[in-house]
């Protein structure tokens, strides 16, 4: 027996070692696998954001990711697991300018662009290794010979070369649009970057004119000029559309038309409501529609404009009372109420987000475009579809399993009410919008030749690179050796939160480019929260650090932590007891491999008895429930079954047992007991192994005398 098994299981002074064990095989890349693979199995990493370091977000990512990678692997798959991070183009400019203003009291404009960008470089530098170092530690099997950055040069010829055929095929266009504004960032920022709060202010009803209208932001309303109602609405059948009426407004007379249009609730308040096209998203479908007038009132830093006479120059929350003041004056409050709503914020900056018409870049996901080559089910080679009905289909078609799949419902009322993708920002770190300008003229994609050219100066939402991250990854645009062998993917990992963000754009860049699903599985986790089902806040003091836990307990315990009890799509509560409990069952596992190794060394195989045919054929049949769950991405059944059956069947039942016949005098009887306990701690270790890798991996070559590494071993059920 090795001599380390007379110590107790140290996981601190093993997991470096095995890992760097594994990292020397190149078992971690596919192409170095042993034997016949024709099958592949592929996971591209969700990139963390270069912004930090991991928490137990990723820490769950992780863990469910490599027992997928592990497992196949074992079912003698060739396994791609393709690592790599995030530039993350607002959080990581954000990050850096707000130590830059703490340090040095400077803004991004004092140093200009090429200065800022080469600070945010090497702090991106230093903030991947940091990660990268982290990922090992998680006992993470990915390939990092193909380790990918979603700002390095050939994702940026990717994203280049993207743009230009979406350009090209009349998807992306430049114009004024309604966007998510903050004021703070002076950017436009995706939907995912919003917060919401909620915050207890007042509604106010308003006389205006002859109706009745509600609002808790009296600071737009300068410029509403349309009462809008519904055409079936009988209370306002007098009124026809496009009339004019006269009435008293906060500034003085005005004359206001008419509009009638299905948008308008009947059932919500009086029915009625006035518009501010240039600061609401409906409001600005409706003028679209009716081709009205839409004037700003509240400029970029979140200031009101000219149009608000005496309040010009005020700050929204400034103005609000004291236009509400002037009204109350004038007769127009009819009454107001204490009023609790969300209030859009910025996640990076906290400003309020102000929605604002900007002209700016955006995909067009109703624009027809005709698809050269599709094996989206639903979608036929060379039809006419829009990016929305593609990604519907691929969905609903099953093309695309998401798991579990009462998010199905979710994702198809979101495709069903998607809007035009804005893709342009207005800060500088990130891909810049590949097109140049030069008078009159405009080039799209590679820098022209020539002199004079400009490029536009925004860059692209972080979401459009990552939405190619499956294929650009693998050499798109070239159809190289790896994108026709692993691609598409087999299964997307990563938190139902991002479902829409992420998830169904990644949808809609590979089945533009080339003409695919970018996976074949969508596994949704839930967020991690502590005990008490608390998320993990800085505020509160409850965080849990997956590196700490890892370096105390062992990354191991810190895995089946994680993955026990916790089933998919739904929030998981975790505590640090529960990972010194699973740390226990480390060391329970090193005393069950101990006691197996010291009393079968230099035993031979032999015939089995019936009895112990009975307990082998039960660990078989584990085997095969365990596959099942895994088949199914039921994990956490798995790994729940395993540790029952390692701890309280074979430890505390059958070791038992096999203390007086291992001690006893019938050798035919003490043999086949000593083979199939043999048997047996092979079989564990394998079926353990996904879940937690170091420790089976250690005690699997003190096992095994052709010391071939566990992680290639044959899963054992075929």
């Amino acid at each position: 027996m090795d001599e380390k098994f007379k110590k107790p299981y140290d996981p601190a002074a093993t997991e470096p070692r095995i890992y760097a064990a594994w990292e020397k095989s190149g078992y971690f890349n596919p192409d170095n696998l042993p034997g016949e693979r024709s099958e592949t199995y592929t996971i591209m990493m969700p990139p963390p954001n270069a912004t930090g370091v991991l928490h137990m977000g990723h820490a769950l990512g992780l863990t469910i990711e490599d027992i997928l990678i592990r497992y196949n692997r074992m079912r003698g798959k060739a396994t791609l697991w393709l690592p790599g991070t995030d530039h993350a183009a607002i959080a990581t400019q954000s990050k850096v300018e707000k130590d830059i203003q703490k340090t040095e009291k400077k803004n991004r404009h004092d140093l200009g662009r090429n200065e800022l960008l080469r600070r945010i470089g090497a702090f991106v530098e230093e903030s991947r290794a940091t990660i990268q170092g982290q990922v090992r530690v998680m006992g993470a099997s990915c390939d990092w010979s193909r380790e990918a950055f979603t700002l390095d040069t050939a994702r940026n010829h990717a994203v280049n070369e993207l743009f230009k055929r979406m350009y090209t095929a009349g998807l992306i266009y430049r114009g004024h649009r309604i966007v998510n504004w903050d004021p703070k960032g002076q950017t436009t920022i995706s939907d995912d970057e919003i917060v919401y709060e909620e915050r207890k202010e007042k509604f106010y009803y308003l006389k205006y004119g002859p109706f009745t209208i509600g609002t808790a932001r009296p600071e737009t309303k300068f410029g509403d000029k349309y009462v809008v109602m519904h055409p079936k609405d009988p209370r306002y059948a007098a009124y026809t559309d496009g009339q004019k009426i006269d009435l008293e407004w906060i500034n003085g007379p005005i004359t206001a038309t008419v509009i009638k249009d299905e948008a308008v609730d009947m059932e919500f308040g009086t029915g009625v409501m006035t518009i501010t096209p240039w600061h609401d998203v409906t409001d600005f479908e409706i003028a679209e529609r009716h081709n009205l007038d839409k004037e700003q009132i509240i400029d970029e830093r979140g200031k009101l404009l000219p149009v608000a006479g005496e309040f010009a120059g005020m700050k929204i929350t400034e103005a609000r009372e004291k236009i509400i003041e002037k009204l109350r004056t004038k007769g127009l409050v009819e009454k107001e109420e204490d009023y609790a709503h969300n209030v859009a914020t910025a996640e990076r900056t906290g400003g309020l987000v102000e929605p604002q018409i900007k002209l700016q870049w955006f995909i067009g996901v109703n624009r027809p475009f005709k698809i050269d080559h599709s094996e989206i089910p639903r979608i036929e080679i060379g039809s006419t579809v829009t990016l929305k009905e593609m990604m519907r289909a691929a969905v609903a078609g099953g093309g695309v399993r998401i798991v579990p799949d009462h998010f199905d419902k979710t994702y198809f009322h979101w495709i069903d009410n998607l809007r035009d993708w804005c893709i342009s920002r207005q800060i500088w770190y990130g891909h810049r919008v590949p097109v140049w300008y030069r008078g009159e003229e405009i080039a799209v994609g590679d820098a022209p030749i020539g002199e004079g050219w400009v490029q536009d100066e925004d860059t692209l939402d972080t979401w459009f690179s990552s939405g190619a991250w499956t294929f650009s990854t693998l050499g798109w645009p070239d159809i190289t050796g790896d994108l026709r062998r692993f691609h598409p993917t087999n299964v997307l990992e990563t938190g139902y939160d991002i479902l829409f963000f992420w998830i169904a754009r990644m949808i809609l860049m590979s089945g533009f480019a080339l003409g695919q699903v970018p996976f074949r599985n969508v596994y949704l986790h839930g967020i991690v929260r502590d005990a008490q089902g608390r998320k993990f806040s800085k505020s509160l003091g409850n965080g849990i650090d997956p590196i700490d836990v890892a370096q105390k307990y062992g990354a191991d315990a810190a895995r089946m932590s994680l993955i026990v009890g916790n089933t998919p799509g739904t929030d998981f509560r975790l505590s640090e007891d529960k990972i010194k409990g699973y740390k226990h069952f480390a060391n329970k596992l090193w005393n069950i491999a101990r006691f197996i190794l010291e009393n079968t060394e230099g035993v031979k195989q032999t015939a089995l008895t019936e009895a112990d045919q009975v307990l082998k054929d039960e660990v078989s049949l584990l085997a095969k429930e365990v596959t099942r769950d895994m088949e199914e991405y039921r994990m956490y059944m798995a790994a729940e079954k395993i540790y029952h059956y390692t701890w309280h069947r074979l430890a505390d039942v059958l070791i038992e047992e096999s203390k007086p016949i291992l001690t006893g005098t019938d050798e035919a009887v003490k043999t086949s007991r000593q083979t199939v306990l043999r048997m047996l701690l092979l079989e564990v270790l394998k079926l353990l192994h996904p879940f937690m890798p170091f420790i089976t991996e250690e005690i699997w070559q003190s096992v095994q005398t052709d010391k071939e590494l566990l992680i290639v071993a044959s899963w054992p059920v075929k």
